[in-house]
């Protein structure tokens, strides 16, 4: 074999050896690689310092004007951007029948009900409006205010206005359901409704008793005697029944004009401030409650029919084609924001917040089995009754 071929080709990357064979090669040496220094004219910077400025400029200005684009809307928007929703009927339909939902306790009158109202009296396309009530009542001044802004609304737009009851529609609620005035077939009823409760009760509780069993007194400082009147920590006088007893009548005769005014027909059967059955002379005012049947009997609604019959009347009271007509509801709006002030809001609540709220004096229009718990010496103070 030749020796030759066990010997690999020199590294042609390795510099050459300058000293004797044999002599051990003396490290590589290359020269450095060369510095590049770019100036840039100034010029150039300059530009470049302006463009990033001007971007952000634009950006904080977009930023701004959007804000006020937003705060502008929310001014005028007085339905506080609540989502429209298809319900039923043609989905291309040029006319809208609106369901307005009038749900739960009924606390503050100017709450989504009127943010429903509000939306609909902005829309032209809405030809009748079916308001769908599941509620006990609530707050006097709550149903008031619903009731109230439904006939504005049905003056204003001259539309026809059609009560659907729920599961129940009882003493606010059915108060709030007369706005349908004297529109004849307007007020429908499902066979399991829970209507009626036409009365008023101011809840109180005497816990003077458990106080003494405690040793607790009552040291409150008020301007008159009558500042303490539902004050739980007392009983009533008799002086204090009387005031109380005139200020839960004047509310009743009120819900019973009302019911009046939505009932042509207890209207005309009734002189003065009755409210009883033209057929049997029973009285309606009691806070009794009614199963849909006997409300029916006793003409306190008017027909037997879930919220598509209640449908079907509006677009026959409002003369539409049936085949151009779209039933929409609304609902609340939902964002992040929104969920952040419910937290905050929740946030904010405290047990001595909610005591404050629930111990305010306040009448209601509800149906309710917590305030028959009140220790007064007078049945007849909690219904109002005749």
């Amino acid at each position: 074999m030749n020796d030759t071929e066990n010997v690999s080709p020199q590294d042609p990357a390795e510099p050459p050896s300058n000293g004797p064979p044999g002599s051990a090669a003396p490290p590589a040496t290359w020269p450095a690689a060369p510095v590049r220094v770019i100036l840039e004219p100034a010029h150039r910077s300059r530009r470049r310092l302006l463009s990033a400025l001007g971007w952000i400029g634009f950006l904080v200005a977009t930023l701004m004007l959007m804000t006020q684009w937003s705060a502008r809307r929310d001014y005028f928007d007085t339905s506080q951007g609540i989502r429209e929703r298809f319900h039923s009927g043609v989905k291309t339909g040029a006319d809208k029948v609106a369901i307005i939902a009038v749900r739960g306790v009924l606390l503050h009158g100017d709450g989504f009900p009127k943010q429903q109202i509000d939306r609909i009296r902005e829309d032209k396309d809405v030809k009748a409006v079916v308001v769908r009530v599941d509620s006990p009542g609530g707050t006097v001044s709550a149903s008031d205010y619903i009731h109230h802004h439904l006939k504005r609304l049905q003056q204003e737009r001259g539309i026809p206005l059609v009560v659907s009851m729920g599961s129940v529609a009882a003493s606010g609620g059915y108060y709030v359901s007369m706005a349908v005035g004297d529109q004849e077939k307007a007020i429908f009823a499902e066979p399991t409704t829970t209507t009626g409760s036409i009365g008023v009760v101011v809840p109180h509780y005497d816990l003077s008793g458990l106080l003494a069993r405690f040793d607790v007194q009552d040291d409150s400082i008020a301007s008159h005697p009558r500042k303490h009147l539902l004050s739980m920590t007392r009983p009533f006088s008799e002086e204090d029944e009387k005031l109380i007893e005139q200020y839960v009548n004047d509310l009743f005769a009120r819900f019973k004009s009302i019911v009046k005014s939505g009932r042509p027909e207890l209207r005309r059967a009734n002189e003065g401030d009755a409210l009883r059955d033209p057929a049997t002379g029973q009285n309606l005012a009691t806070g009794e409650i009614f199963p849909a049947p006997r409300a029916l009997q006793h003409g306190l609604i008017d027909e037997i029919g879930f919220v598509e019959d209640a449908v079907a009347r509006a677009i026959e009271l409002a003369g539409l084609d049936a085949n151009n007509v779209r039933v929409v509801e609304y609902q609340p709006p939902l964002s992040l924001l929104s969920f952040a002030g419910m937290a905050r809001a929740r946030g904010e609540q405290n047990p001595l917040r909610t005591i404050l709220d629930m111990s305010a004096p306040r009448a209601y229009y509800m149906a309710t089995t917590i305030p028959p718990l009140a220790a007064t010496s007078r049945e007849s103070y909690g219904v109002g009754g005749e």
